[in-house]
């Protein structure tokens, strides 16, 4: 096997993936195997290039590939000790592509220490491994220390408590205590836990050295990247040299191979540094920051410079504010965060250090850290009267609030951010604005719409810009979700147009996706979001692909594509929980909630609701409101039409009402009128059909002709509905009036019309999987005097695949290499192979060539 092996250590930790460049770098040869985004981020990574927009996404996308590269030629082994003290981008890295090898021979194992903060690490198996029982830690004792007294063997047993390390450690330091004369009494001395015992009997260790080798010591822990060379010359600065080294060597701590210098545990090396005084680490930094001169150890000597700064130092701050931008450009953003911390602390100037400590903030979140960056934040603005440095400071509060308490309280933060800066900075105020006016939708919160609606209206921005079209759509979001399609219709389908194209901010096409949504234009909106999808998966943008997928998921559902969405759900699920975006993981459930209703899974509908519901009711009105409309459509699908009705009217007189939510009126009336009382919905019928008429899409004005259908008893706006499903498409929409009107007609004694309608609607259900509307119109093709037999979606060769199956075959008809796919998907191409091996007997093909002609869609 290939053996990759790796340690943490703690005063490194601002280094930005130098654990992974030491892991790395001996097959760094391989580089040119990568796709060129990735291998560009990772030289990046590693300042072997100016790469100056270094992606931590593409970074770790770059370790996957490497390491699968690696292992198709042998089996691979990556070890890394101490993963708690790893710099959080070689962390990431490294923990990013664990989780994505699925068919690769390659094993990672990361050990973490159960004293240290826990690691979140969603996806990756964890194993605890307890102490060795007691006749094992006796054997092992015995064997390694013979000779012990019965009280101290039995002190070592009880203070080691199973920890292999501690028993021989301890085990050994005893016994030569007691062959020397001085050993301790045998009676436990104080609850120390067995990590810190065994670091303390280091710690006695290097005490009793010479203070000459103490130095030293102390010199090969302050810097894990320093050879010999540079270790010896810095040695001499502060009066230690070569039979120093030797001294220490003959303790066992510390040995010397191959000109390479290495503890004999990581323990050694923190006791080497924690025991030293302030005044000698002091001394050990500067000369560090006077032996390091060459450009590529830049950003360590300006660390070991601030390590030996004590009061605040503008030259020195200065210079790390510029390590603080070289990591920004690599992607290391705790480095980022650490180093413009540092650098805070050590200004001079008020309004200086409040500028870094705000960026030290806001680089910890983007780290994943929120509270840290909750923390600096608020430090920042009390040190400040400058409104941008307040302002940033206060949106980073609130997008840390969103998870914390609820989007509501991001949307009051975002409104007092937006403020401070309007006049100055209209471009960052939309950004404000559009972050008050987005979570405030989330939180049905229609006061703070309409009054960031308002204040995005003050904003001076150029009029024919995408800015401007964007700012215009918010608006009308308060003018729509206030019950004013009028007003809101042009502005959003303004915004939905230019949302496609390139350039567009991120954050203004998921305005755009939503916009599309809400004037029921289905189709234009996945257009807009698959656009944006290739381009974030294109540049590494990870964390934007949930967001994405949510309203691309919306819009397959309402579609009746549900297998399509339920592929975007899987994928953005998973990258929810792997970035700890708990809210939107919710939000995104809420949708299967929805899925499971449609297709009659009604178990599963209610133990999804059961999650999430505590989640968002109270905080995320939409996501709310959709699962609700779930649980009202799988009552309706099954003949509850009270039950139905109940939480439809709930969804359709609550703070969503207005939003893409208002097409659940279509299933309130259908309710109301198999309950036999239509006129209870008469009010939010009015509402709907005003939206309707204003919204004028193929879907909305179908949905409205089935109402009048319905209340009007009218056969005219049936067919009129019919037109435009078969023209417009949404087979879900379309099998359902299909069963209506054949109800319609089978109760006017049309037998013949009845059953042609009936069974469309029966064969529609069934290729969309959707068994409670099949069973309901077998029920009537039964009293027509017929035998249905239900089924599958058999014809439908997609739907025995996972998702992840289905994303990969889809590529792969397509013409996509393995390694393009791969790269897409954020896998291994070994990983794309094993996936198409598993769908090719499924879909019935034996070769790649024979996906193109199965006509996947």
């Amino acid at each position: 096997m290939w053996v990759l092996r790796g340690v943490g250590i703690e005063s490194e930790a601002e280094l930005a993936f130098g654990a992974l460049h030491l892991l790395l770098y001996p097959y760094l040869d391989r580089l040119d195997l990568l796709p060129g985004p990735q291998a560009a981020a990772l030289r990046g990574a590693f300042g072997l290039s100016s790469e100056s927009s270094a992606n931590p996404f593409l970074i770790g996308a770059a370790t996957l590939t490497l390491l699968a590269e690696m292992a198709a030629e042998k089996p691979l082994l990556c070890v890394v000790d101490d993963a708690h003290w790893l710099d959080r981008g070689s962390s990431d890295a490294l923990l990013f592509a664990a989780r994505r090898f699925q068919a690769d021979p390659v094993a990672m194992l990361f050990a973490v220490r159960d004293t240290a903060v826990p690691l979140r690490t969603p996806g990756i198996e964890e194993l605890t491994v307890p102490g060795l029982p007691p006749d094992a830690a006796g054997g092992l004792l015995d064997h390694h220390s013979p000779g012990l007294t019965a009280p101290m063997r039995t002190r070592v047993l009880e203070e080691a408590d199973g920890n292999p390390l501690a028993l021989l450690e301890l085990g050994a330091a005893r016994l030569s205590a007691q062959r020397e004369g001085r050993a301790e009494p045998a009676h436990q001395v104080g609850p120390l836990p067995v990590t810190r015992r065994v670091q303390e009997m280091f710690r006695e260790q290097i005490v009793g050295l010479p203070e000459a080798s103490q130095s030293i010591l102390l010199v090969a822990a302050a810097d894990r990247f320093a050879g010999m060379g540079t270790v010896l010359r810095v040695a001499g600065a502060v009066g230690a040299g070569m039979s120093d080294l030797d001294a220490a060597e003959r303790t066992g701590l510390i040995s010397v191979t191959d000109g390479e210098l290495a503890f004999r545990h990581p323990l050694v090396r923190a006791a080497a540094y924690q025991c030293a005084t302030h005044r000698r680490r002091i001394a050990v930094h500067r000369a560090f920051a006077d032996a390091l001169t060459s450009p590529d150890v830049l950003d360590r000597r300006i660390w070991h410079l601030a390590a030996a700064t004590t009061e605040p130092d503008e030259t020195v701050a200065a210079e790390l504010e510029r390590t603080a931008q070289r990591a920004e450009r690599r992607g290391g953003a705790m480095a980022v965060s650490a180093a413009y911390d540092r650098a805070g602390r050590l200004s001079v100037d008020p309004e200086l250090k409040a500028r870094r400590i705000a960026k030290a903030a806001l680089t910890a979140y983007d780290a994943g850290k929120p509270d840290r960056a909750a923390r600096l934040a608020v430090e920042a603005a009390s040190l400040t009267s400058d409104p941008s440095v307040i302002a940033e400071a206060t949106l980073l509060r609130g997008q840390i609030e969103y998870e914390r308490t609820s989007p509501e309280a991001d949307a009051v933060l975002a409104a007092e951010a937006a403020r401070l800066v309007m006049n100055s900075s209209p471009e960052r105020a939309v950004v404000m604005l559009t972050e008050m006016i987005c979570t405030g939708r989330d939180a049905g919160a229609l006061p703070l719409i309409t009054e960031g609606g308002r204040l995005m209206g003050e904003l001076r921005l150029p009029p024919k810009s995408r800015l401007r079209a964007s700012a215009d759509a918010q608006i009308g979001w308060g003018d729509l979700l206030s019950g004013r399609p009028e007003n809101a219709v042009g502005p959003l389908r303004a915004v939905l147009e230019i949302g496609g194209e390139r350039d567009t901010d991120l954050i203004h096409r998921i305005v755009a996706g939503f916009s599309g949504l809400m004037l029921a234009e289905d189709e234009s909106t996945i257009a807009v979001m698959e656009t944006m999808l290739a381009e974030v998966r294109a540049g590494g943008a990870l964390t934007w692909i949930p967001y994405a997928q949510e309203v691309v998921a919306l819009a397959h559902a309402l579609r009746g594509d549900f297998l399509t969405a339920q592929t975007c759900l899987a994928e953005a699920v998973a990258l929810s929980n792997e970035f700890g975006m708990d809210m939107e993981v919710a939000v995104l459930r809420a949708t299967s909630v929805w899925l499971a209703a449609a297709t009659g899974d009604e178990s599963r509908c209610r133990e999804l609701a059961t999650e999430v519901l505590p989640v968002l009711e109270g905080r995320h009105a939409v996501g709310a409101a959709l699962t609700s409309w779930g649980l009202g459509m799988l009552d309706l699908s099954a003949g509850r039409y009270r039950a139905a009705f109940d939480a439809l009217y709930a969804v359709c007189t609550g703070p969503a009402k207005y939003d893409f939510l208002i097409r659940a009126v279509a299933d309130l009336v259908e309710a109301a009128v198999r309950d036999g009382n239509p006129d209870r919905c008469a009010d939010q019928f009015a509402a709907f059909e005003r939206w309707a008429v204003h919204a004028d899409s193929p879907v909305a004005t179908a949905l409205l002709r089935r109402c009048q259908a319905m209340l009007g008893d009218s056969e005219e706006h049936f067919r009129l509905a019919l037109d435009l499903h078969d023209k417009h498409g949404g087979r879900f929409d379309q099998a359902r009036t299909r069963l209506m009107y054949g109800e319609w007609l089978r109760r006017r004694r049309r037998r013949g019309e009845a059953r042609t309608e009936l069974d469309a609607a029966l064969a529609g259900f069934r290729r969309l999987g959707a068994s409670a509307w099949e069973t309901r119109a077998a029920s009537e093709l039964t009293a027509l005097g017929e035998r249905p037999t239900l089924g599958t979606a058999a014809d439908d060769p997609l739907t025995n695949l996972t998702p992840q199956e289905v994303q990969v075959v889809r590529l792969a008809a397509i013409g996509l290499s393995n390694k393009e796919i791969a790269a897409q998907l954020f896998l291994s191409p070994r990983t794309i192979g094993h996936h198409l091996y598993r769908a090719y007997p499924k879909l019935g093909v034996s070769r790649r060539i024979e996906l193109a002609q199965l006509g996947l869609e």
